[in-house]
This record gives structure tokens, sequence and C-alpha cells, in this order.
């Protein structure tokens, strides 16, 4: 099957995300001789535009996995901006060291339901928002390495198909979807983090106005950084993206899962690829 555009989709408050979607895509229109483009949906006002794919494009969709499932703020955006009529799809999750247990194969329903056929699907690994230990660095070079081996062999399915897959690529996950994963402390009861929100240093803020910029929900107040006026999905694009370290967490919950992550998923974590 002949692919001439190869295009890029990625929510990415870290750019651990955006950095295998890219590096994915990049990969693919070199073996498949076709040009790329690039969509970043991670900002609020980008998620507005309906986005169409058609035959001879490959569409590599990337999201993160918050709690085992592709992030609830982003389903309205994927399933109703999304619109396939023949177009081949990869889907690809991040997580952050623990499991994408169900984010993968959602995303690739989501897809097929907006009528795009998944034809491969990847889980990789990226440094958890909460954490600069958990995963760091990743992706790493062995990553991209694993990327550019899975685009090679993704294309090489591409090249010789005839006609668009009868069924989807499995992946791993369950159906129906599993709930949400929820973290427990040392009683087993639910840590809930859903209201938590950043604090600010304003003896370190510098009043540079990046953190409201990068916010995903466009939650941060630009006029006032330290006020967080709408929902936080605990990204940390704004921790991680400061330059004087002035964005901090001090709710208890939220740095007993930190911590609980940090100690019990420390091993190197195994990126999968399907196709």
């Amino acid at each position: 099957m002949e692919i001439t555009v190869v295009r890029a989709l990625y929510f990415s408050g870290t750019g651990t995300t955006e950095k295998v979607v890219c590096t994915l895509a990049k990969a693919l229109g070199r073996y498949l001789g076709a040009s790329v483009e690039r969509f970043d949906f991670t900002r609020p006002e980008a998620r507005e535009a309906e986005q169409r794919f058609g035959p001879g494009e490959l569409a590599v969709i990337g999201t993160p996995v918050y709690a085992g499932r592709v992030p609830n703020v982003l389903l309205k955006y994927l399933t109703g901006k999304l619109r396939g009529s023949g177009a081949l799809a990869i889907p690809v999750v991040l997580f952050g060291n623990r499991n994408f247990d169900d984010g993968l194969i959602e995303l690739r329903n989501i897809l097929e339901q907006d009528g795009l056929r998944a034809v491969a699907g990847a889980a990789f690994v990226g440094e958890h928002s909460f954490s600069r230990t958990l995963a760091a660095g990743r992706p790493d070079k062995q990553d991209l390495a694993r990327a550019e081996d899975f685009a090679r062999a993704a294309a090489e399915k591409i090249a010789a198909l005839s006609a668009l897959p009868e069924t989807a690529v499995a992946v791993r996950g369950e159906e129906p979807l599993r709930p949400y994963y929820t973290p427990r402390d040392r009683q087993g009861k639910a840590v809930n983090i859903l209201k938590v929100k950043p604090l600010t240093d304003l003896d370190k803020c510098s009043g540079c106005g990046l953190c409201a910029a990068l916010c995903p929900m466009g939650s941060i107040d630009p006029v006032d950084v330290s006020q967080v006026k709408g929902i936080c999905i605990k990204c940390c694009a704004c921790v991680k993206k400061c330059p004087t370290g002035a964005k901090f967490y001090t709710d208890p919950g939220y740095l007993y899962h930190q911590h609980e992550l940090e100690e019990g998923f420390a091993r190197r974590a195994a990126v999968e690829t399907f196709l």
C-alpha cells in the first residue's frame, strides 16, 4: 500500500510522548518514502480543530497513559474531532514505568471508531510525570533505537498490504476495559488526588508566564500564575519546565503516591510493540 503522508499527532505535557511519536513518524516517512507532518494537540485551543485523514495517509497518534488508561480529558477530542475515511493508524502510548494496562487497547479502539484502521501499535516508557527518578531520562537511546526498529517493521507490513486489513492489530489489554488504576495507602484506602493542584514559590517565580502557556488545560492564570483556576491533570508540565523551579506539590496523598511509585516500580520497564 502506498503511503504519501505520515502524520504525527500527540498530546505531550513534558515532551516524552512527542519525542517517541515524532521519532516514529520520521522513521516511517523515511522507510515509506512519504512526507511527514506534525500536529501537537496538547494545548486546549489545538483540540478545537477537526482532523481528517484519507487514503494514502498514515496517522501516528500518541497519548500518555494516566492511571492505566487514555486520559479522560482527551476523550471528547479523540472521539469527536478525528475522522478516518480509510486511513491507516498506529496508536502509541507512553507510560511512566508502572504499566500501560488498558491504555493502548483503549486508544486503538477509539481510533477504530473514528474510522482509522490500526495496523500496528506500541507502548513506550517515558519519565513519570510525578518524578525525576522513575524512568529518568526515558525515552532514552535504547528506546529510540527500539522505535527505529519498530518503524522499519511497521513500514514493511504496510508496504506489503494490497488493501486495508480486515481487522485491527491485536494489542495487549483487556475488554471490557478495566477501571482506572487507584493508588491505595498502607491501610488499603484509596488515595484521591483528583483535586490536588500545584503551588508556587513566589520567591522563586520570575513571572515569566511559561507555566500558564504550557498548561494543557489552560488552568493557570497568566496574570497571577499562583492561581490554578481550572482542573489540574498532574501532567507536571509546569513543574518540570519551570526555569526557576517555582512550581511544586505538597499534598500528602500526592507525595505518598509519588514515593510509592518510585519505590515499587524502580525496575526498567519494557517497551512493547505490536504488528
